[in-house]
C-alpha cells in the first residue's frame, strides 16, 4: 500500500506477482485497511483499499517539475490502472514492427505535477556521448508552452547526466532546440 497508495485486491496481486488474486483478496479482508471509492478519469467509482488513517494524512503536493518516467515506474507498471486513473494509454512498442509503431521504439512517459502530459523517444548513444531525442508527443489537451518546454529541456539535461553522457541532441523537427 505504501507504493500504490490505494489499490484493488487484484492490483495488489498484480503488483507483487508473487501472490494469487485470492490471497490478495483474503489479505485485504483481514489487514488493517479502509475501503474507499476511487474515481476514475471517466467519473466511475471503483472500490479499493487504502491504509487505515488515510483520511488523516495530508498528501504532499506534487512537484511542478516535468519528469521523464521509466516505463516501469509504479504509476505506470499496471497499464490498465494508469489508463483508468489518468486516461493515459501507454504501451512499450519495442516488439511492434517499426512501420506499425504509433510513437517509437522505447518511448518514455512525461509527468508534470500530477498529470501525464506527453511522451518522448530518446536514447543514450554513449559512443557519441549524447542523449539523442528523436520524438516528442504532447497529449492532446496539453499546450507546449515556453515554460513547459523549458522544464523539458531541464529534465533532458538531468537525464543526460543520469545516463552518463555529455550532451543532449534534439531532432530540429521537434521545435525545442537542436543541441545544447
Amino acid at each position: 500500500m505504501d507504493r500504490l497508495g490505494f489499490a484493488t485486491s487484484t492490483e495488489i496481486a498484480d503488483f507483487w506477482d508473487i501472490v494469487t488474486k485470492a490471497e490478495a483478496k483474503e489479505w485485504c479482508a483481514t489487514a488493517d485497511l479502509t475501503e474507499i471509492d476511487v474515481e476514475s478519469v471517466d467519473g466511475t467509482l471503483r472500490r479499493s483499499f487504502a491504509r487505515d488513517g488515510i483520511w488523516d494524512e495530508t498528501p504532499p503536493k506534487p512537484t511542478s517539475r516535468l519528469r521523464i518516467l521509466s516505463p516501469f515506474d509504479p504509476a505506470l507498471r499496471d497499464r490498465k490502472r494508469a489508463e483508468r486513473l489518468f486516461g493515459f494509454h501507454y504501451r512499450i512498442e519495442i516488439f511492434v514492427p517499426e512501420a506499425k509503431r504509433q510513437y517509437g521504439y522505447y518511448v518514455f512517459p512525461m509527468l508534470e505535477g500530477d498529470r501525464l502530459v506527453g511522451r518522448i523517444d530518446m536514447k543514450a548513444l554513449r559512443s557519441d556521448d549524447i542523449l539523442n531525442v528523436t520524438g516528442l508527443w504532447w497529449e492532446k489537451d496539453v499546450q507546449a508552452t515556453p515554460a513547459r518546454r523549458k522544464k523539458l529541456l531541464a529534465e533532458l539535461d538531468r537525464m543526460a547526466r543520469f545516463a552518463g553522457v555529455e550532451r543532449v541532441v534534439i531532432d530540429p523537427k521537434l521545435g525545442l532546440t537542436s543541441e545544447h
